[in-house]
């Protein structure tokens, strides 16, 4: 179980510190010190719950369904081209240039809504945790459960600190400049990764 546990863990944390829209909105979250706790925990309940559902087989589903590949790509490209415009525009008004101790609030349903949306309209997190994470869980007949606790402990733990480490840039991105750099590159990250889905499809 060990193995399997140390495994699952290095495979997740893997796949999971590669950078893209949900990380860039945890890191903004934690910088704003704006319902990180609830951010953080979306994050890491939604990947444990796609984890465990590609640990316990459904990772076949894809191939046994070849539309829903292709459904999940360009609903996924389009979410982000929307979300990626909406960055740029923040950007180029000045209204998302917030201070990261005294901005103007997000509604927590608001930010989870958003939060579920990055997560789950994302192609490539049914890709990483239900069949690459599924795939290599298959071969860990032996401890499946093991497999799957550490896969989901270094989703906990990248979130988490993700999320509250965030808060050590708090004092760069009190200049307004600084927010709008910010939105641009996230802008910028979400557009490149709708391109490279539509590339790939």
């Amino acid at each position: 179980m060990t193995t399997s546990f140390g495994t699952g863990f290095l495979l997740s944390a893997s796949l999971i510190v590669a950078i893209g829209a949900q990380n860039a909105f945890v890191l903004r979250q934690g910088v704003r010190r704006e319902h990180v706790l609830a951010v953080v925990l979306t994050c890491a309940f939604s990947d444990a719950i796609l984890m465990s559902a590609g640990i316990l087989g459904f990772g076949a589903l894809s191939n046994a369904s070849p539309w829903l590949k292709p459904v999940m790509t360009y609903g996924g490209a389009l979410f982000l081209l929307v979300y990626g415009a909406l960055a740029f525009w923040s950007a180029f008004t000045g209204k998302g240039a917030l201070k990261a101790e005294n901005g103007e609030s997000t509604g927590l349903w608001k930010t989870v809504a958003i939060c579920l949306a990055l997560t789950w309209g994302n192609p490539h997190v049914y890709l990483d945790t239900i069949v690459v994470l599924g795939s290599v869980a298959a071969g860990h007949d032996d401890s499946h459960l093991g497999f799957a606790l550490g896969a989901i402990s270094a989703s906990f733990l990248f979130f988490f600190s993700l999320g509250y480490g965030a808060r050590l840039l708090a004092p760069v991105f009190a200049s307004p400049r600084a927010w709008r750099v910010l939105d641009v590159i996230v802008g910028i990250l979400m557009w490149t990764i709708a391109v490279a889905l539509i590339l790939e499809a």
